[in-house]
């Protein structure tokens, strides 16, 4: 077996945010008023990916950290400076002029003929086209060629994954879920780890180590990106200082934990969300759980203008409406039957819809 510390993995979301990218999104959706972006599920599926890698011991370079578009050329360069051992890109595909939803659907996952290492490249496209079939249920179309910079010009295996069509209703929905770009992420990093021969390390509670102040290292650096994405704004240098340890206690405190800033199992447990229906929600809740359940009601077309973590109004009104209309009591209190019906599967879809 390889030693994956001897690796550099580099990883890359198509488009921007901030601005949004032109044309890189669904059609409105109607009962929410809006549209979902190409880089809200690219984006995050990036980071599922990198917090996937990192804990199984690669060293990884996020090529395009930035919110807003940065052009190919930037990314390339980028890749080849820092001399990556591949490259894998995150992408959501389009049929059609995207103003209505049509029937087009699957994974594609692309390599270019004409990257110096294409043997490779193929290689590494069919290890994750096959994990992220064995790992979701999203049907498959193809591997296929594309000659784009991101594949073309790297040097080194490159991949880009079309993880679906957001011209399709269903797999629009899924751009938000975050139990699809977590299994996507996690799904990459075990193609990644079986194409370089290195052991992947799973996501239990078990494999996450007791670090505190002081402590330095891929853990860290996990810590560091989860904490960023609940609000903090933290270097993700792997060094555990005063700043992280400070955002630490505050996310300890929010989510009734002891906070002495030591991230042990009780800790990680919420940070990761690996147990979320253990905890019972209602309005005035604010932690990690409720981020989670307002992401996942959004996916299934419930209005949540802000993903904050807080259980306001908006929240409260859109678990009623998920309550009632999935045969629940409508009370606004996410229990243990909630919970269940939330986690079952995709959800129904809204009946608006």
């Amino acid at each position: 077996m390889a030693v994956a510390s001897d690796f550099l993995i580099g990883a890359n979301d198509e488009h921007g945010l901030n601005p949004p990218t032109p044309g890189k999104r669904t059609p409105v959706i109607s009962y929410i008023g809006r549209s979902f972006y190409e880089n809200e599920f690219n984006r995050q599926a990036k980071i599922d990916f990198i917090l996937a890698c990192l804990r199984c011991g690669f060293n990884v370079y996020d090529i395009h950290p930035e919110i807003q578009d940065i052009s190919v050329s930037t990314r390339v360069v980028r890749a080849n400076r820092a001399r990556v051992s591949l490259l894998v890109t995150f992408a959501y595909n389009a049929f059609g002029a995207g103003n209505s939803f049509n029937s087009a659907r699957g994974l594609e996952v692309y390599y270019s003929p004409f990257n110096q290492f294409a043997t490779e490249s193929r290689q590494l496209s069919e290890e994750v086209y096959e994990s992220i079939l064995a790992n979701t249920n999203t049907p498959g179309r193809f591997v296929g060629q594309l000659s784009v910079g991101v594949l073309s010009n790297v040097n080194a295996p490159s991949t880009l994954i079309e993880a679906g069509f957001m011209t399709n209703f269903d797999e629009a929905k899924l751009m938000l879920n975050p139990n699809y770009t977590l299994q996507v992420g996690e799904s990459t990093c075990q193609a990644v780890c079986e194409f370089l021969n290195v052991p992947y390390v799973s996501r239990a509670i078990e494999n996450f180590p007791t670090i505190r102040l002081n402590s330095r290292g891929n853990f860290v650096t996990i810590l560091q990106y989860i904490l960023n994405q609940y609000g903090y704004n933290l270097v993700a240098d792997g060094i555990f200082g005063v700043n992280t340890s400070r955002a630490v206690q505050d996310f300890q405190r929010n989510n009734g934990l002891t906070a002495d800033g030591i991230v042990g199992r009780r800790t990680w447990n919420a940070l990761l969300n690996l147990n979320p229906s253990a905890n019972t929600l209602r309005r005035g809740s604010k932690n990690s759980a409720v981020l989670y359940l307002q992401r996942l009601l959004l996916s299934f077309l419930y209005p949540i203008t802000n993903l904050d973590g807080i259980f306001g109004a908006e929240t409260e009104r859109a678990v009623r409406a998920f309550q009632s209309e999935n045969g629940l009591v409508s009370d606004g209190i996410v229990g243990a039957n909630t919970w269940r019906t939330l986690l079952s599967s995709v959800g129904r879809p809204n009946p608006s819809q």
